[in-house]
């Protein structure tokens, strides 16, 4: 058993409306576990609870690559009134009158009569790349992340507090070091700040709901288990930290937008790791993503199916840069305001074409900056490569971003080096600059090309009529989170307009 009290997962991660998910659980002495569920938003509403037996089971040595096998300790069908969203599974046990807690999480898909014309589709592969519970995640040499695991803590649910966001917010918060004494205080994962629920998708949903949007929901690995999912919808949504895509995934996405869908990527780091979902069952789906990263010469489709390889997508050898469903890649932008990047950056965009109907109502004129209030240029940024004419940025092309590309606002970002990495490289390994550089042009040397970097907040429209908005950065919910005004009323242009 892991250090946890009390743990738990879920399994499909996403159900069917009026479907049935399994919870696996483990309790320190096979405690009884109270189980409470609930469908998270603008409210929070408790659908489910009761008190369900469970044993006491080990976590296997190799549970991050193949998952914990535990034992349904139950099944739950969904009501017919359960809707479409993100459902919060508290678990609890008590100890000599201690009450120890953990959250597991499951998604509700919308049915196929959904009156709502917006679709929220949460960043579950980022989770899952993150996350650490039961040994190595892709950031520690793991290749293969098990989605039949806990989430390790900090993921699901992170407790009120100073340094919460990852980003150093402006003005800065009042302890120094404050988002890693977070995470050590509440006894988080030190990649909780990266990834998860409570940053990003929730303030922008509960947003949302509270100004009368109808949003449904459903998971990434949704876009490629079911790709007509997206018919119907308006608008597709993309919040926050959403950096892991399969293959099948932009295909659906791609194709939503040629024939006229919308897509508004509230998010940084966009679709910048191809990764292969893999373990799919007669009864399940995937059980787990396939993601070699660096390690990427070690992926059995290198050399074999390039275009399936798992490094980025802006690499030389996938040719398929996230710029042509964005406008926008990571490879182009950085950090601002985290660590030695950017570090005293306003926290805001420099709005260069304020007539852009996005801005209506809003009262910014050219030059003014947005978002600073609440630092929505924050933590990872996208941009794309452009130059100047007549004072104002147009996109060069030359990476991949459509031609007609409007670029909105525009604030400095930077990779990391080896002298500015919050974990520098050991001596043999790349910086992150030289390894994305050498992996977009082929080969070293060219690292001054992508050194300076921006978040780009940009827009186009495809050929088939769909609109692309992108911020560019993972940051924007901050600013709804923290009621920012202008954040406020562009994004509800935008999901009035589009959705």
């Amino acid at each position: 058993m892991a250090f946890e009290s009390v743990s738990g997962y879920c399994w499909p991660q996403s159900i069917a409306h009026g479907g049935t998910v399994a919870l696996h659980l483990s309790s320190t002495g096979g405690r009884p576990v109270h189980v409470e569920i609930a469908r998270v938003g603008w409210k929070r509403e408790i659908v489910w609870q009761d008190n369900v037996p469970a044993g006491d089971h080990p976590t296997p040595r190799n549970a991050s690559a193949e998952g914990c096998d535990w034992p349904a300790a139950c099944t739950v069908t969904a009501g017919s009134e359960w809707c479409s969203g993100y459902y919060e599974v508290v678990l609890t046990i008590d100890i000599d009158g201690r009450r120890r807690t953990d959250h597991a999480f499951f998604v509700v898909r919308p049915p196929a009569d959904s009156p709502n014309r917006i679709l929220l589709q949460l960043a579950t592969n980022t989770w899952a790349a993150y996350n650490d519970f039961g040994g190595q995640n892709l950031y520690t040499g793991g290749t293969r992340s098990s989605l039949q695991r806990p989430m390790a803590r900090g993921y699901l649910h992170k407790p009120a507090g100073a340094g919460r966001r990852v980003t150093t917010t402006n003005p800065p918060d009042p302890d120094m070091n404050t988002h890693v004494g977070y995470l050590r205080r509440h006894h988080l994962s030190p990649y909780a700040g990266s990834a998860g629920w409570p940053d990003w998708e929730l303030p922008c949903l509960a947003w949302a709901e509270r100004e009368g949007f109808g949003i449904d929901v459903c998971a990434n690995a949704d876009l490629e288990e079911y790709p007509r999912i997206v018919d119907g919808y308006s608008l597709l949504l993309s919040v926050g930290h959403d950096e892991y895509w399969s293959g099948p995934m932009r295909d659906t996405v791609e194709a939503f937008i040629a024939r006229g869908g919308n897509v508004a990527f509230f998010s940084g780091n966009t679709a910048f790791w191809q990764v292969r979902m893999e373990d799919a069952s007669p009864e399940g789906p995937a059980a787990t993503m396939v993601g070699y990263k660096a390690q990427m010469k070690s992926d059995p489709a290198f050399g074999v199916r390039n275009g399936e390889l798992t490094t980025i997508w802006s690499d030389h050898l996938i040719g398929r840069p996230e710029n042509h469903m964005t406008g926008v890649s990571f490879s182009r932008g950085g950090y601002h305001r985290i660590g030695k990047r950017v570090t005293n950056g306003a926290g805001g965009y420099t709005v260069h074409r304020p007539q852009h109907w996005i801005f209506e109502g809003t009262g910014i004129d050219y030059g003014d900056v947005l978002g600073a209030s609440a630092t929505v240029v924050g933590y990872e940024c996208d941009g794309c490569d452009f130059t100047y004419r007549d004072g104002l940025p147009y996109p060069t092309g030359s990476d991949g971003t459509p031609e007609n590309f409007e670029i909105l606002g525009t604030a400095p970002a930077a990779h990391f080096t080896r002298t500015t990495a919050a974990r520098p490289p050991r001596p043999e390994d790349p910086s992150e600059l030289e390894f994305i550089s050498s992996r977009v042009f082929g080969e070293r040397g060219h690292e001054d090309r992508i050194a300076h970097g921006h978040a780009v907040l940009g827009t186009y429209v495809s050929a088939g009529g769909g609109t692309v908005i992108t911020s560019g950065c993972t940051d924007w919910a901050h600013g709804l989170a923290e009621r920012d005004p202008q954040i406020e009323r562009i994004t509800a242009n935008v999901l009035t307009r589009l959705g």
